[in-house]
């Protein structure tokens, strides 16, 4: 199971009890410290190099956005308040989530689940190839590398798989599945059980009977999502 090193900043003690009291059903996320304001954030966020922090916004003196402007690294943040009005600023700063004061816990497991998600993506990506990787394929006669960056679309073919790039396309010896614990999860998606698409490709996206959405990529395919990806791309591209 992997641990997540939390800090919960808030200026009222009964509030951060309130989050510890939240979090002690997700022992996943282990709570380092806390804090009652600024300062003492900043210093012990220095200290533990947090992945995840509880921000209250409304504090006296400075705010948690003060916070975040004197943080050279910015762990993941899910604010705390007690006033909405603040809800546009904290998205545009990219927080994870937004939770208004008191606590309500089933609004409280749907915020871990994107803290979880983020996390996920996140580790995807560390283990995925670069995307200025190359791929060398021999298929036939014929040889090629590909940078990662010109393929636009990947094929399921039983044990293999068909790269489109260009005006080109190549079989190569790996499954679909393979392939996809290999690429860069915030980039290529998969749409459906046969198909990979590089998102950065995408040219129109079209909504489609039953839910289904329709994706038209720059080179003219147009190819259909199935119903759970679908919804899936959805929130992955927060649509």
């Amino acid at each position: 199971m992997n641990t997540y090193k939390t800090i919960i900043i808030d200026d009222e003690r009964l509030a951060r009890e309130e989050v510890k009291r939240a979090l002690s059903a997700y022992p996943e996320f282990v709570v380092l410290g806390e804090a009652a304001n600024v300062d003492e954030a900043i210093v012990l966020i220095d200290k533990e190099r947090p992945d995840l922090i509880f921000l209250d916004i409304h504090m006296p003196e400075k705010s948690g956005f003060d916070l975040l402007e004197e943080l050279t690294i910015v762990p993941e943040v899910v604010f705390t308040t007690a006033y909405d009005q603040y809800a546009v600023k904290a998205f545009e700063v990219n927080a994870i989530d937004y939770l208004v004061k008191p606590l309500r816990d089933e609004r409280f497991a749907v915020s871990i689940e994107k803290v979880k998600a983020t996390f996920a993506k996140r580790e995807a990506k560390r283990d995925a190839l670069p995307m200025h990787h190359k791929i060398f394929i021999k298929d036939g006669e014929k040889c090629f590398f590909i940078p990662l960056t010109d393929i636009r679309l990947i094929q399921s073919m039983d044990n293999y798989a068909r790269l489109f790039f260009g005006e080109d396309k190549a079989m190569i010896k790996r499954s679909l599945n393979l392939l996809a614990d290999k690429l860069d999860p915030t980039v290529f998606f998969r749409i459906n059980r046969s198909q990979i698409i590089n998102t950065q490709y995408i040219k129109e996206i079209h909504p489609h009977f039953n839910g289904k959405l329709q994706i038209t990529l720059t080179s003219g395919e147009s190819l259909e999502v199935s119903s759970r990806q679908s919804a899936k791309f959805k929130n992955w591209n927060s649509l």
